[in-house]
């Protein structure tokens, strides 16, 4: 079994290494030694969207996932597919916790508008991305949780950026969706049949 160590390593690199190694490895599979939670989700999360199992063990604050091909990956449609079939995910990109530029109070209204809209609109996107500052929207003492977890019962998935919630000290205070990663961000944007970004 090949072993990848990704110990010190920052986001994206734990899940674009562990791709590298999966795609050379044999039924044996990989060993990924990581040394942080928001890393060892990553990576699990990774190989399961493979078709991998994983299995995880601790020791001395190393995390060891073993992943092993279970058998192929479910395959997700490409954008041009979903087209045709007028299945096209819409995905709402959002770089910071208020709109426009100009007054940030102002900003911050036309967010809690947005997402409270979006909450009530036909349209039901299906990934909404928090990157910089709009991870802020997704922790405690945010006005928009409630329009949040609305969306997320109505089937969004809601990422926000490990890096950004590490930046500005909040991922102990993420209250809704999952931590995520650049690899599984830029996979999210380029499979989109469409991104509206705010």
């Amino acid at each position: 079994m090949a072993t990848v160590d990704c110990r010190g390593m920052s986001c994206p690199q734990p899940v674009l290494e562990t791709r590298k190694a999966l795609e050379k490895s044999g039924p044996e599979g990989v060993l990924v030694l990581v040394d942080n939670p928001g890393s060892r989700e990553n990576v699990r999360r990774f190989g399961e969207s493979q078709g991998c199992r994983v299995d995880i063990t601790e020791e001395k604050g190393t995390f060891r996932l073993r992943l092993k091909k279970a058998g192929a990956a479910k395959k997700e449609p490409m954008a041009e597919e979903k087209k045709a079939t007028g299945e096209a995910d819409v995905v709402v990109f959002i770089e910071s916790d208020s709109i426009g530029r100009g007054s940030e109070e102002l900003g911050k209204i036309l967010m809690r508008s947005f997402l409270h809209t979006l909450g009530e609109a036909e349209l039901k996107p299906a990934k909404i991305i928090l990157v910089n500052s709009g991870v802020k929207l997704s922790c405690e003492g945010s006005d928009v949780l409630q329009d949040l977890h609305q969306l997320s019962r109505q089937g969004a998935e809601i990422l926000s950026c490990g890096t950004c919630l590490d930046y500005f000290g909040l991922k102990s205070k993420l209250q809704v969706g999952k931590i995520s990663n650049m690899y599984e961000i830029l996979s999210s944007l380029a499979q989109a049949g469409k991104v509206l970004k705010m």
